[in-house]
């Protein structure tokens, strides 16, 4: 299918960027995969598969996340904003009966639609109480992986509440039979299968997400890597960084296996953190503010390249704004699909990332979640700023309410008790204030509040919010379902309704 544009009476069929033919898309995405945690960023882990991929194509600098799970996910499978489509407060549990809403087309939804072979591999974290909510029945031809949001890496097995069980699913059949394989090792090698046969049985283009469980608690990985960081003295520290080289390697055999099958000359390949790294957990994003769950820079500041011999810039630099949402359109645009029936907030940003011209995009609702606990009294009579809620607009942003942990968290390197000095109590902002702006551009690391300097400032981003609050849809988080319980489902988790 081509790209569809109407010009006057006129109706101009092209592909997009000269191109000849739809590109593979493989998009991989990393799981809680912190700022500091890749080699290019100077991190002591060793990523050289990484760092040559995104050598070879285009780091992108100014690039936004969410600062959890099923936001990003959500944000980029649909390309809308948590508030339009009620997931504004935290994550899907694996008891909830919530999901991604199905009026809502998913991004393989679209790429199916325009042609494309779509394969899911891990996890989906998206909603699954009802099979319409799953991901074969969200556009995905086929898939293997979990469900929920996180669980052993050996064993399948999630505890939640007072249940147990395993979550493993291929299509959309729960299986237990693959015990004791490594989860990087075991999808890359589903990958690498997927791939081979998709090159010599189909001459469709090919769309793969790839959703990596590493680096995600719990902290598991074969001793052989974690003991290439022995000067490491922080357990967790030390675990964490044998995880990421274990998913170092995973890329890099795949990327492998789609260059030996003739299909990375066609390839685009995106790689993406879901949100910045968990400090408690062995992650780091120093030098940025904050951690995994805030709205500071350390949160929602992502790493993410994109690679391809299709570029026309390689071994360059993006410093222009983009965000998770903007993946679906230009996805679909690369994919000469159509956005018909579509509500994005993103932006088709292809030529920014391979011409280099100025982003379209000039704001980024981080959120307003107006289930997180209250801070203080509002200081204003246009946005409530005792409610949690986070803005950017050109070099400016605005946190109000309570952005979460607001620590600067060193690299854990030398430090024996690291694990210790940033432990779960610390997941409130300090004091009492509920409204900080920022300079990102002159300010990345957020040192320097300067709200009362720039009052106009700041009431400009209030309104802005208002705005936007005036759109949203009201928040879906059900109390959790009992049905959910994986005894009375052979020991699955699995859809329940």
């Amino acid at each position: 299918m081509l790209w569809l544009a109407i010009t006057g009476t006129l109706l101009v069929l092209t592909y997009p960027c000269g191109a000849v033919s739809q590109p593979n898309i493989v998009f991989i995405i990393a799981d809680d995969y912190g700022w500091n945690d890749i080699g290019y960023h100077g991190s002591e882990i060793k990523t050289p598969n990484l760092d040559k991929l995104a050598g070879n194509g285009v780091k992108l600098e100014n690039y936004y996340v969410q600062p959890i799970c099923t936001p990003s996910r959500s944000q980029l499978m649909s390309g809308r904003y948590q508030i339009h489509t009620g997931l504004q407060n935290g994550v899907i549990w694996p008891c909830m009966p919530s999901g991604l809403p199905l009026e809502d087309p998913t991004l393989a939804d679209k790429l199916k639609a325009a042609g494309y072979s779509t394969h899911m591999i891990g996890k989906w974290h998206l909603g699954f109480y009802k099979e319409d909510y799953t991901p074969t029945a969200r556009g995905f031809d086929t898939y293997r992986g979990y469900l929920t949001g996180s669980e052993s890496y050996y064993t399948r097995a999630r505890s939640e509440l007072s249940f147990s069980g395993i979550d493993y699913t291929v299509n959309t059949t729960a299986s237990n039979d693959t015990y004791g394989e490594y989860s990087a090792h075991l999808f890359a090698g589903h990958a690498q299968q997927l791939i081979q046969a998709h090159a010599s049985q189909t001459t469709a283009p090919l769309f793969l997400y790839m959703a990596f469980q590493s680096v995600h608690s719990p902290l598991e990985v074969p001793e052989s890597y974690e003991k290439q960081y022995a000067h490491i003295q922080d357990k967790h520290r030390r675990v964490y960084a044998g995880m990421v080289s274990a998913l170092d390697e995973a890329v890099g055999n795949i990327t492998r296996t789609l260059e030996e099958s003739g299909l990375m000359e066609n390839t685009i390949l995106v790689f993406t953190t879901d949100n910045g790294g968990q400090t408690i957990e062995g992650g780091n994003n120093a030098p940025l503010r904050g951690r995994k769950a805030t709205y500071w820079e350390g949160g929602v500041r992502g790493v993410g390249f994109v690679s391809s011999p299709l570029l026309k810039r390689h071994g360059v630099v993006s410093r222009e704004l983009i965000h998770i949402t903007d993946w679906y359109p230009t996805l679909v645009y690369l994919a000469g699909g159509s956005m018909v029936g579509t509500k994005p907030d993103g932006f088709s940003l292809w030529d920014t990332i391979n011409l280099g011209l100025p982003s379209p995009r000039k704001e980024i609702l981080h959120n307003i979640d107006p289930m997180y606990p209250v801070k203080g009294t509002s200081v204003s009579k246009v946005f409530d700023t005792s409610v949690q809620a986070a803005i950017r607009y050109g070099d400016w942003k605005l946190l109000t309410g309570d952005p979460g942990f607001d620590g600067w968290v060193p690299e854990p390197t030398l430090f024996p008790d690291y694990s210790a000095r940033f432990n779960d109590s610390d997941t409130t902002s300090s004091g009492t204030q509920n409204l900080y702006l920022f300079n990102i551009a002159l300010d990345p690391f957020e040192k320097f509040e300067v709200s009362s300097k720039y009052p106009q400032i700041v009431d400009m981003l209030l309104l802005k919010l208002a705005a936007y609050n005036q759109t949203a849809v009201p928040v879906n988080y059900p109390d959790p379902d009992v049905r959910c319980n994986p005894a009375l489902h052979g020991g699955f988790w699995k859809p329940w309704l």
